[in-house]
């Protein structure tokens, strides 16, 4: 798959230009996102998303929409488990609502740019060392048993090593001021809580990178796919979390999904010199893995009616 530089830029400039419509049209003056405001933003970032893996097929075929599509689907549903981790880290820094569209914006920018350096890491390395797929197949298999075993329902802040040296570094206001990150107190200069907010989401999104760029890496070893799948699947992060949040606690079999996930394509990269799964069966399966986590929470958290008393027997 030959990808001109030309492509890469346009690629670039146009997620760069959503995103400056989003932030200085959409959302410039401060505000809570109503759900209604966040079901229609992200109904427009998937539609996006979707709309690119077209524009794949049309320029290089089938097999290369294929992959995207699978690397777009991995992201998008690891990224659900990035919301319940930045639902707690809003709600531990008790960030104002009207504040919490604007810290997480900065946060998907800064995930751009580190994801592109993860994935031009990985990619040199998969070329240069073709024996790194098996540490990154072993990698995603132990990570999700880990995943499996282990609720990750806490989230420490305090413990968080760059945090804290932020802390250490720079002084810290106690209280928001507004959206802003910094501001000048006489002669000195502090920064706000927002910006001890947008270092403990980013921290945490480069963790979550770890998982999600080589999983990514099993179903195709086209950078440029790799960067627009996780691109496109994180753009729509916002909108989703004010979409999804309130309603986490819905999802309690969503976690099994993402490990048994993590696990088939650790495995898929184990097994590449035995077995080749083909895209269409590893873009079938991981959206049946997921489907049947997501109906099963569903259904087993859907509200109980609650039978009248006058109508209780005896």
């Amino acid at each position: 798959m030959d990808v001109p530089i030309w492509a890469w830029a346009v690629t670039v400039g146009v997620i760069l230009a959503m995103l400056a419509v989003d932030l200085f049209v959409f959302h410039r003056d401060a505000h809570e996102v109503s759900m209604r405001e966040a079901a229609i933003t992200s109904t427009v970032w998937v539609t996006m998303g979707l709309a690119f893996s077209g524009l794949v097929a049309l320029v290089w075929g089938g097999t290369a929409s294929g992959e995207y599509l699978a690397g777009y689907l991995i992201e998008k549903s690891l990224s659900v488990d990035n919301i319940f981790v930045f639902a707690l880290l809003l709600s531990y820094f008790a960030v104002p609502v009207e504040n919490q569209h604007r810290v997480l914006f900065w946060g998907v920018l800064g995930a751009l740019v580190f994801r592109a350096i993860f994935i031009a890491a990985g990619a040199a390395l998969l070329e240069t060392f073709a024996w790194t797929i098996y540490v990154f197949g072993a990698f995603l298999v132990v990570t999700g048993i880990k995943m499996a075993r282990h609720d990750g329902g806490e989230v420490h802040p305090d413990r968080n090593p760059v945090l804290r040296a932020l802390r250490r570094v720079v002084p810290l206001t106690s209280e928001y001021q507004g959206q802003r990150f910094f501001v000048k107190k006489g002669l000195k200069r502090y920064a706000t809580p927002m910006l001890a907010v947008l270092v403990a989401i980013e921290t945490t999104d480069i963790l979550f990178a770890v998982d999600s760029i080589p999983a990514i890496f099993a179903v195709t070893d086209e950078p440029f796919l790799v960067f627009t799948s996780n691109a496109f699947a994180i753009l729509g992060l916002r909108a989703l979390y004010f979409l999804l949040a309130g309603m986490m606690g819905r999802f309690v079999y969503l976690k099994i999904g993402l490990a048994a996930v993590l696990v088939f394509v650790g495995a898929k990269m184990l097994l590449t010199d035995v077995f080749h799964v083909p895209v269409v069966a590893s873009l079938l399966a991981i959206a049946g893995i997921l489907t049947v986590s997501i109906v099963a929470s569903l259904r087993a958290t859907r509200p109980t009616k609650e039978v009248p008393h006058d109508a209780m027997p005896g």
